[in-house]
Parts: structure tokens; sequence; C-alpha cells
């Protein structure tokens, strides 16, 4: 294994996409399938309502991440919002990524905030896929393009 040098992040919008989901779901970055009564649990122990980012919010999450990125000087090679979740790639930075991800999330929730959004936006955790070679890091910005849409 090589040198890190950069990562896919990826996270979801509040009970969007929860465990047990009838598409999958990742879990300590292992893919796993259908579960109907984990997915039923997780939809019993919601504190409140699925969000989904309508178009106006995701170019603000969006706007925000890149702006957060150049902050914090991170180059962010793809990025695409959806309704329901974030992919990002970028270079790996001297910052833990767990610290990173918090960051993106609580920026994006107060510029979301100033919007009038209310409640939970974003779920807890995210899934990182690595990067160790320039072929792995091309291959998750073409699949973030492939899948973007606005």
């Amino acid at each position: 294994m090589g040198f890190l040098i950069g990562y896919m992040l990826t996270w979801t919008t509040y009970g969007s996409w929860l465990q047990g989901d009838k598409r999958g779901y990742v879990k300590n970055g292992e893919i796993l399938g259908n579960n109907p009564e984990l997915c039923k649990s997780n939809q019993d122990n919601m504190t409140c309502g699925e969000f989904r980012l309508n178009k106006t919010q995701k170019k603000i999450v969006r706007n925000q991440i890149l702006e957060t990125a150049k902050r914090i000087d991170q180059t962010v090679h793809a990025v695409s919002v959806y309704s329901n979740h974030v992919h990002i790639v970028a270079c790996n930075i001297d910052e833990a990524i767990g610290k990173i991800v918090r960051r993106y999330k609580r920026e994006t929730i107060h510029a979301l905030r100033k919007e009038g959004v209310e409640g939970n936006v974003w779920t807890r955790g995210y899934d990182t896929r690595f990067c160790f070679d320039e072929k792995s890091l091309q291959a998750r910005v073409e699949y973030v393009g492939r899948h973007c849409v606005e």
C-alpha cells in the first residue's frame, strides 16, 4: 500500500438512507444489504422527520464545501450534492479525516440555518474510500462525475 494521497467522503442527510435500507448501506466500510427489521428500528428511533435538500439548498451546501476547502487549503477534485447525500473527492491534508468531515458538516449546517433550515440535517458518521495512487483517485473523481445530478 502506498502513501495516502486522497479520499472520497460520503455522508447522508438525516433519515434518508438508514441502516438496513433496501438499497444497501455501508457500515464500518462494508457494504451490507437489505434488512427491513433494522431499517424499521432506525425509523422508530428518529428524533425528527427525514431531511432532503432542495435545489437551492444543494447549491448552498456545495458552495460552502468549496469555501471551507479553500479556507483549510484542501484541494477538492470533485463534489456532488444530492438531495440525500454528499460525495467529496479531496486530497489528503495534515488533519484527521473525522475532523475535516465534522467541519464540512458544521459549516454547511450553519449556512443552511441562515436560510431558515431547522432540525437535523446530516446523519452521524460518514464513509471514506481511500486513494493511495493517482489511478484510484481518478476513479473516484470519475465516479462522482458520472453520478453528478443538479
